[in-house]
């Protein structure tokens, strides 16, 4: 194993982008899908984004490695 690694604190700033990124598309989007799918994703990018700023939710990534990395592991963005 190279890296474990939690998301969870900052995953609701990922889910708020998302959600701003969606809502600012929605004319666009709004050709393709129905009222009702706007409705249900508003509610699961906001709901899921309060979830993981109230640590309620929790996202995990785990690298791994068949022979190891020579250099080691760095996770963009972790110092």
């Amino acid at each position: 194993m190279e890296d474990w690694h939690s998301f969870g604190a900052d995953y609701d700033r990922t889910l708020m982008a998302w959600y701003h990124n969606f809502t600012s598309a929605w004319d666009e989007l709004k050709e393709d899908y129905d009222e009702t799918f706007r409705r249900m994703r508003t509610y699961y990018l906001l709901s899921s984004a309060g979830a993981f700023r109230a640590r309620d939710n929790q996202l995990w990534q785990i690298v791994y490695s068949r022979d190891g990395l020579r250099q080691g592991y760095r996770a963009e963005g972790i110092r």
